[in-house]
């Protein structure tokens, strides 16, 4: 259960927030959500993403549906630690595409009393855990995890399926690229890929064959 308020405020430690999901469940809505209330409580609010992310803006971490809040593009998890003095609240957006010492970074940050509120894809398009995600999930305080409406059966949507035909696991891309599946319509377009992709093996090893034949 997640609470934005501390019951013993001499407490000095912070504590960890993480907002997980498949792509288009909300999670950007989410966490730029609860970053401007703390902007809105005159709070210290410093907001980063991975540089690698510049999808819709270069500096802003933007939602799918055009909402937004200012950011600091880095290029590694270690540069947060350094640019986060003085804050009271951090934000981190698109947590999987960090190393993985983005997980020492979030708990640093915490011990030393800031609220650390990190949003990411929680699996990659093949439907493993995403980089460090687990391990942030692990050591979190609170653990939100949004859900997608599956565009082909209306259930709720906890894959990300891809689209286009690319097997990097890093991969940018909006709903030309990828669409949010629930398990059972996921399991129904994987198999169809894999035969898909089995008959385009076969019939290219079928060329050489008729190339002979023909000659």
């Amino acid at each position: 259960m997640f609470l934005e308020n501390t019951v013993n405020h001499k407490e000095q430690f912070g504590w960890i927030e993480v907002i997980c999901g498949s792509m288009f469940s909300g999670k950007t809505e989410e966490l730029i959500r609860r970053l401007k209330r703390a902007q809105f409580a005159k709070q210290n609010v410093e907001i980063f993403k991975p540089a690698v992310d510049t999808r819709y803006d270069e500096e802003m971490v933007v939602s799918h549906d055009a909402n937004e809040i200012r950011s600091t593009p880095v290029p590694a998890a270690s540069n947060i630690r350094l640019l986060a003095d003085g804050c009271d609240v951090v934000g981190i957006d698109e947590a999987q595409f960090f190393d993985d010492e983005i997980v020492s970074v979030c708990n640093d940050l915490a011990n030393r009393g800031i609220r650390v509120v990190v949003a990411g894809l929680d699996m990659d398009f093949k439907g493993n855990p995403f980089g460090p995600m687990p391990n942030l999930m692990a050591t979190a305080e609170y653990v939100t995890k949004v859900h997608a409406v599956c565009t082909r059966t209306g259930n709720l949507a906890q894959y990300s399926y891809r689209k286009a035909v690319n097997d990097d696991l890093v991969f940018l891309g909006e709903t030309e690229e990828y669409e949010p599946l629930s398990r059972a319509a996921y399991y129904k377009a994987m198999h169809q890929e894999k035969v898909r992709r089995m008959n385009v093996k076969d019939a290219e090893e079928l060329k050489p064959n008729l190339k002979e034949k023909n000659a």
